[in-house]
């Protein structure tokens, strides 16, 4: 076997190649766009290049065939909250090859040691866990929704026989438009719009800027706690994400609450583009651009995702999530454009939020597992700080 470091064009070419090797006669696997994958690389695109580093590697049997590829990576301001310095491996592609699984692995360990880490997080991105982030260990038998990380079953016997623990756990659960709420939801809904000064709206494309602010303005409130190195929203930053969403969000599932007209929460959704990316095979080219309108103006895109979600701290614990959740059956039910709705990313250390959305009569349709490797033997594994 050989592994090559990720140099040239076709080098980069054979990366992204991998994939469809791998998942060839998958029914369920939806390519991921080539240039996201690219992106992440790109020290010019990639603002984590500012304060850490990344490489990739293919390998090929003997008989110069691709099997697999991995990528490694290092973020210097978050490497160090560990209690042993840690960085990341993703991106992980492989035959049902051990020997295989075991180089990369060992290349990614390798690479991370020499620059003194102690341990390494794994499959996860260089970048925001909403995307290409936790190992899928269970599968209810969906296509994965947009960004989100897919692999066959025998990815969690590889990681596991390697060394790798599970770190934590996070959760997709999926809910029916035509799902009966508990009662719960409505009395929550019905006292909150009772009071007096709490309104809810959906977005208004025509007022763009006022809704990035007030989106500013409540995660900014909503995260400056969560951890040491919180860093807040620009203006400027929050217009740019808003208006590069502008041509695919839906501004009827898009919920912001206000009390007095301050803002205090929000909850956006997208369209699961997946449903439409299934057919480009990763190519948004001119002939893919052309492809996702026609699929988008036939309406394939039926299912919702749960993109981001806030309240601000002194609002929390008073039914604004509940009532959210009610709000949002009900504009299922009115604009009839969509089936269900995918709610992510829900952490195992978030037992509050698990307790919530398992009463909304949801289904649990994805769970993927965040690996932790730690490179001294004797060295003490501990699962997410959150939890201890």
């Amino acid at each position: 076997m050989q592994i090559k470091e990720v140099k040239s064009s076709a080098d980069k070419k054979e990366f992204l190649s991998v994939p469809r090797i791998i998942y060839r006669h998958d029914p369920y696997w939806i390519s991921h766009l080539d240039h996201d994958i690219e992106a992440v690389f790109d020290t010019g695109k990639n603002k984590n290049f500012q304060n850490g580093d990344a490489i990739r590697w293919i390998i090929k049997d003997n008989n110069g065939n691709l099997i697999g590829r991995v990528a490694a990576f290092i973020n210097k301001q978050l490497a160090y909250t560990h209690e042993q310095p840690t960085g990341g491996m993703g991106f992980f592609e492989c035959t049902d090859n051990k020997e295989a699984a075991f180089a990369l692995f060992d290349k990614s360990r390798e690479w991370l040691a020499n620059r003194g880490i102690e341990a390494m997080e794994g499959p996860v991105n260089f970048g925001e866990k909403d995307r290409y982030w936790g190992l899928l260990i269970d599968n209810a038998g969906y296509p994965p929704p947009y960004l989100m990380n897919y692999n066959p079953p025998y990815y969690k016997k590889l990681f596991e026989s390697y060394g790798f623990k599970n770190f934590y756990e996070q959760y997709v659960y999926r809910i029916h438009k035509n799902t009966t709420l508990n009662p719960f939801f409505e009395k929550k809904y019905q006292r909150l719009i009772k009071q007096q000064g709490y309104k809810f709206e959906t977005l208004n494309k025509k007022n763009i800027e006022k809704y990035a602010n007030d989106f500013m303005i409540i995660y900014n409130e909503a995260w400056k706690n969560t951890h040491k190195h919180f860093k807040p929203l620009t203006k400027k930053e929050v217009l740019n994400i808003f208006h590069s969403m502008k041509r695919i969000i839906d501004p009827d599932i898009v919920l912001f609450v206000y009390h007095h007209n301050r803002p205090i929460a929000f909850y956006i959704n997208l369209p699961e583009l997946n449903q439409i990316f299934r057919y480009l095979n990763g190519k948004l080219n001119l002939t893919g651009k052309l492809k996702f309108l026609y699929y988008k103006w036939i309406g394939k895109c039926r299912t919702m995702y749960g993109f981001v979600f806030g309240i601000v701290p002194d609002h929390r614990n008073k039914g604004i999530e509940s009532a959210m959740i009610k709000k949002f059956k009900e504009l299922l039910l009115e604009i009839d454009r969509y089936d269900d709705l995918y709610i992510s990313w829900i952490g195992d250390f978030n037992p509050k939020m698990i307790r919530l959305i398992e009463t909304l009569n949801t289904k649990k349709i994805f769970t993927l597992v965040t690996y932790k490797k730690l490179f001294d033997p004797n060295a003490k594994f501990k699962r997410h700080p959150v939890l201890s």
